[in-house]
Parts: structure tokens; sequence; C-alpha cells
């Protein structure tokens, strides 16, 4: 039992952290790591280096930012201390502005100092890294630490980071690497310059040139997964108007090469597991199914980074720990599920007793009725007869799609629950279905599959998994698993969707990208209605399940038209369902 309130207590800490990141960067389909252990620590401390980060994010180019620290990594800087020094930057790059925009901050930030020098200032008086920590900390206090000539310096340099950044705008983020790498080269490792040149040397390097190492920084990067790891490929000057174009995903198509599509492929593998279906016939789906809207875009299929993975890295752990937290999710709310389960599996059993039961009606032909012959002569009654109206047939199959993007990632551990009460319902009652999610990255539109159609109930634990990030083409994923589901030999096919009303594929920094169609607003709305009419047009049931927020409900209903459940609270979806 206590293992399992620590548990709960690391995973609200986990989901608070990064709500609060979220929240400050305005960017909810951002990845965060948190520090779960300073929190648990320090409730300040944690609580203002989430808002730091945020704000950090919001305001500086990440990806600049980001590719400097896999670079100064290459050289072998000491990973621990250039954290260290990062986490002392971005409050200096970014206090003034959130203060400005968030005045209660400031009273967290001063309560985070003294937590800092209250707890650890013994530790951090014996180098000249924490030297300045102390130094820094006192002077938010209103203290001070007694600062030596080479500290007075390196105040100096985190002072000129000290500015307000108007609202709306976003900054390159070179003077807070200017900073970090001024800090640690003379602080840390006073010989790194010697050894490996200037931060010009530095960030002249290109990603391809490192050797592997034990560990790749990339892969344990906390930042959006679509933002790495590739550079930029060196193209000419754009005017406004041209790399307006670039940003929105149009112009012409790039041609990529062997080489590039290759690594692509790998940073799919390396991050949602190797796929399960065969070269040829993953390139024969792209080419039946990426077509119109979604030429140039590709389909990825896969069990997960869990069941085939490449290495453990980032990724994997970030997967673990989700689901980690959406079994958390379950047992927390395990007696409310199971009576779900219970109500939606007798509501299905009834009805498939009800169409399996043979009727008789009154008719114009049939078997005649004797008794009711009097009435032709005074009402003109003309349904004398009874007619036997066959069974309808029970031979169902179900195919279940959840939104994997990042939007959903405040609703994953009820998306997940709820997946699970859907699969033991139609498992107790024996009908066959499929579970996957989606989610696009770059150009791939990844498919993960979590059960097959016939797979056992124990099977079904396996939602569990699932798992948020990235960007969502609805309509791609629509098509492609309405492909398989047409193929099933049922004659009742039900397709289960569920999701938050919001198709978006950003297409944002897509360095390898074929161009596809910007996927975002009215347009992708219109294209997954479009979708859903025609996998209707073929015979399948589409149910859409809304969990998402009331601001997107009209889209929702644009997309499903009648035929969707609103879920407002996880205790009322299964019945909703059924409906």
């Amino acid at each position: 039992m206590d293992s399992e309130a620590e548990e709960l207590r690391r995973a609200e800490a986990e989901h608070r952290i990064r709500n609060l990141v979220w929240t400050v960067s305005g960017d909810y389909g951002m990845q965060v790591q948190p520090d779960v252990e300073l929190f648990l620590r320090s409730r300040e401390r944690g609580l203002y280096r989430a808002v730091c980060e945020g704000a950090f994010f919001r305001y500086y180019d990440r990806r600049e930012f980001s590719l400097y620290l896999m670079k100064k990594l290459y050289f072998e800087a000491d990973e621990r201390m250039l954290e260290r020094i990062v986490h002392l930057c971005m409050d200096a790059a970014v206090f003034r502005t959130v203060i400005r925009e968030r005045p209660g901050v400031e009273a967290l930030r001063r309560q985070a100092a003294e937590e800092f020098l209250e707890r650890e200032f013994a530790a951090n008086t014996s180098t000249p890294l924490g030297h300045l920590f102390l130094c820094y900390y006192g002077r938010i206090t209103g203290g001070s630490a007694g600062a030596d000539a080479v500290n007075t310096e390196m105040l100096a340099v985190l002072s000129e980071l000290e500015r307000e950044i108007p609202a709306g705008e976003r900054v390159s983020a070179r003077p807070v690497i200017e900073a970090v790498d001024c800090i640690y080269n003379r602080l840390v490792d006073p010989g790194f310059l010697r050894r490996h040149g200037d931060l010009a040397h530095v960030l002249g390097v290109t990603l391809e040139e490192r050797p592997e190492r034990k560990v790749d920084w990339t892969d344990f990067l906390p930042y959006e997964a679509e933002d790495l790891p590739f550079e930029e490929p060196p193209v000419a000057a754009d005017s406004p108007e041209t790399a307006a174009e670039r940003r929105a995903g149009a112009g012409a198509p790039i041609q990529l090469d062997e080489k590039t599509r290759a690594r692509a492929y790998s940073y799919m593998e390396l991050n949602y597991g190797r796929s399960y279906m065969k070269p040829l016939e993953q390139k024969r789906l792209n080419h039946a199914l990426c077509r119109g809207t979604h030429d140039g875009c590709s389909l990825y299929f896969t069990d997960g980074i869990l069941h085939n993975m490449v290495r453990r890295n980032y990724q994997s752990e970030y997967v673990r720990h989700q689901a980690e937290f959406n079994q958390t999710t379950w047992r927390r709310n395990r007696q409310m599920a199971n009576r779900n389960i219970h109500i939606l599996s007798e509501m299905l059993r009834q009805a498939l007793i009800r169409r399996t039961e043979e009727e008789y009606v009154r008719s114009e032909t049939g078997s005649i009725i004797p008794r009711e012959l009097w009435r032709t002569k005074y009402t003109g009654e003309r349904r004398l007869f009874m007619r036997r109206v066959p069974a309808e047939n029970a031979d169902f199959v179900v195919d279940i799609l959840m939104d994997a993007s990042g939007s959903q990632r405040d609703r994953r551990g009820e998306v997940a629950v709820q997946s699970f009460i859907l699969c033991e319902a139609l498992s107790i009652v024996g009908i066959p279905h499929r579970v996957q999610s989606f989610c696009t990255c770059w150009d791939y539109t990844i498919l993960q599959r979590f059960r097959e159609y016939d797979d056992p109930r124990e099977k079904n634990r396996s939602v569990f998994e699932y798992s948020t990030s990235a960007n969502n083409r609805d309509g791609l994923a629509v098509r492609a698993t309405a492909y398989t589901l047409l193929q099933r030999p049922e004659e009742n096919k039900i397709l289960i969707i569920l999701s938050d009303g919001r198709p978006n594929d950003r297409i944002v920094n897509r360095t390898v990208s074929r161009a596809p169609v910007l996927y975002t607003g009215e347009f992708a709305v219109r294209d997954t209605a479009e979708e859903i009419r025609r996998v209707r047009g073929a015979g399948v049931a589409v149910l859409g399940v809304f969990a998402g927020e009331e601001a997107d409900l009209e889209a929702e209903k644009k997309i499903f038209g009648r035929d969707f459940a609103y879920i407002r609270d996880i205790r009322q979806y299964s019945p909703t369902g059924v409906r």
C-alpha cells in the first residue's frame, strides 16, 4: 500500500509539473522531462523551475538552444554541471518577463532561493560554480555571499540576460548560449577552450560528425520530438514571403536522397519502435492511401517502443512512465471501471440477443389471422396477415482508434482506462476488436497497435501503454484504419474514434519534409469529416467519443454529425458510449 501511495504521489507531482510547463509555455504538445525528485525535495524550487522552463521555451528558440547543448556534450562537457548552469541562465533570462505577466511568481522565486540557501549552502561553498549559485541566490533574497572578482564577472554575465521580452515575441537563444558557454568554460572547465576551441568551433560541428557514444544526449533531451535530431539543411537566404511559405509547408516537394530518408526512418524506429509490417507491404499501403490531401505523407505501423525497442532512450522511459501513470489511474478508478464493464457488457449482450430473436409483425402478406377478418368490413384494415421477420445478423467486428497527439496528454489516463473498459466489455461478449492509437511526427502518421481482432482477453491490458506526443492527421489515420477493417469478413463493422475534435498537423521544423499540405484548422476538420463520410458510405458504422474541451465541441459535431458521445466525466463514459 505504501509503494502504491508513493507511486501515486510521484505521478501527481509529474502531472503538476507538466501542466505548469505547458501552461506557461502555451505549448501543450511539448514533451517535458519533469524533475520529480527536486519537486519532492522542495516544492517551491520544483514549481519555480517548471515556470522558468515553460517561459524559456515560450520566448526563446529551443531548437537553437538544444542543438548547442548536444554539440557541447559532443566535446565531452560535464552533463550535470552544464545542466546546473542552464537552469541558472534560464532564470536570469526569463524572470523579469514572467513576473511582468504573472506577479505572483516573484514570491515563488524568492522562496525557491531561500530554500536553496537554507538546504544547500554548505554543499556549494567548495567549488567556484557553487559559490556563483550562492552569490546569485543571495542577491535574490537581499543578502550577499561575498563575490570574488571571478564571480563578480560571472554575475555581470547573468545580469546581461535580465531583460523583459515584449509580449508575443520569440527571440534567439544566442545570448543565453553565450552566457552558458562562458560560465562553463570559466568555472567548470578552464581548459575547454585550449582543448576544443571557442563557441564558434563548438557550434560549427555537425551532428553527423559525432562518434557513437554510450549515451546519446539527443535521446534524452526533454524537447518535442519533431524538433530533433536533424540539422537544418543549408539553404539560400529566403525572402520573408518564401520563408513564410516554407514554414507553412507550401512550395514544391523537397527531393530527399536515400541517406536522408533512411535517417528519418531510423528516427521513427528509435522513438516509436520497429515496425511490425514488412517494408514492401508498408510501401504498398503508402502508395494506396497517402493520396490527395495526404500526398507526401507516410504511414508507420508499430506495436510501440516498449515491444520492439531499438535501444533504451528518453522516449522509451517517457512511454514506460506514461504506462505506469495510466495503470495508476486505473487503480484509482477500479471500482467504477469494473461497474461500467459489467453495465456495458450486459447492454451489449442484450442487444445481441435481441438481434438473434425472430420477430412477427402485422403485414399485408404472410399467414392470415382469422380473428382479424372482421376488420375488413368495418375499418378497411388490410394488415390481416402475420409475417415473420428473420433475425438480424449478429456478426460484429469493432475497431477502436485513439487520438495520441500531445493535446490529449492531460487526458491520457482517462482515455486509456475507457479504452480498457470497452475492450473488456467486447471481450466478455465475444466481439472481435482491434485497438490502435495514432499521432503524426514529421511526415509519418504512426499507428500503434495494442491488440489485434482475435487476441485473447489478456491482451486488453496493453492499452495502458497508450502514450501521447506530437501532432495528429486524423483523416489519414481514419483512412488507414478503415482500409483494413473493411477486409474483415464480419457483416457489421464499427469504428469507434476517441478524440478531442482537434485534427492538427502543424508541420513544424520538417527539415526532411516532402511538403504535404498544411493540415490544421477548418481545413483539417473538413477533411476528417469527409473521410468519415466515405467510411460510412462503405458500410462502416462510425461513432465519435469526444473527451476534449467544450470549445472544440462544434468541430466534433462537424466531423461526426449526430453519431458522437460527449464525455464530461470518466464515470459516465461507458453507458454513454452505447446509447
